[in-house]
């Protein structure tokens, strides 16, 4: 895999060809992708909501009104839109869903394994919740690193993306019913191929040069 061609290749878009659909073998890479991304602790904090359907895209345009009206086109003419949902809390069952699959899956080896994986976990859940007491920016961290996973996941899959946050969270929320199941939704990745209109395919992509924000010790 070039990993520079990836990187300095674009694979964001600003439109999208509503004709040319994510083949669903392609997307079941990206599905497996979220599902093994890595979290702090292993804690997992999240949950996706993936709309392809015309009428699920809708429901989560519902939240591009008002001033977030622009990002409308960018959920409808997409192939796959996925909200990314923390948790609201970081509380015991989900934690011990968590050990509970880990045992499932053949990471202890003994019984004592398990319950130090359980008392770390566990400090670090407590360390948030009761000391920092910021648990949800905490969770949310987690849930971005999952969001950047998906991102470049879909650019080695030469798959293009909209990353967004100009929605209307609490709108999104009710229509999905998320605070109801413990969630919040935090950021929107539309997913498909670009459409000729998009006019940031055609310009360069632009960083700070490494010298400026890279220090070798």
């Amino acid at each position: 895999m070039d990993i520079a061609r990836i990187a300095t290749t674009r694979h964001t878009t600003k439109a999208f060809d509503p004709k040319r659909k994510i083949p669903a073998e392609t997307f079941a890479q990206l599905e497996t992708l979220l599902r093994y991304a890595p979290s702090s602790v292993n804690s997992q904090p999240w949950h996706f909501v993936i709309a392809h359907t015309d009428e699920g895209k809708a429901r989560i345009a519902k939240a591009t009104h008002g001033s977030f009206a622009y990002n409308q086109p960018k959920i409808m003419n997409a192939s796959h839109v996925i909200v990314f949902c923390a948790r609201q809390a970081l509380d015991e069952s989900h934690l011990a869903a968590v050990l509970e699959q880990e045992d499932r899956d053949g990471r202890f080896a003994t019984p004592e394994a398990k319950a130090g994986q359980r008392k770390s976990r566990r400090y670090y859940a407590d360390l948030h919740r009761f000391d920092s007491k910021d648990v949800q920016p905490w969770m949310e961290k987690q849930l971005y690193l999952a969001f950047g996973t998906l991102l470049f996941g879909a650019a080695a899959l030469e798959i293009d993306a909209c990353p967004m946050e100009g929605f209307d969270a609490r709108a999104l929320d009710e229509e999905l019913g998320l605070r109801a199941d413990g969630l919040t939704s935090v950021v929107i990745a539309s997913l498909g191929y670009r459409s000729g209109d998009d006019f940031n395919a055609a310009l360069p992509k632009s960083r700070l040069p490494a010298d400026a924000i890279i220090t070798h010790l």
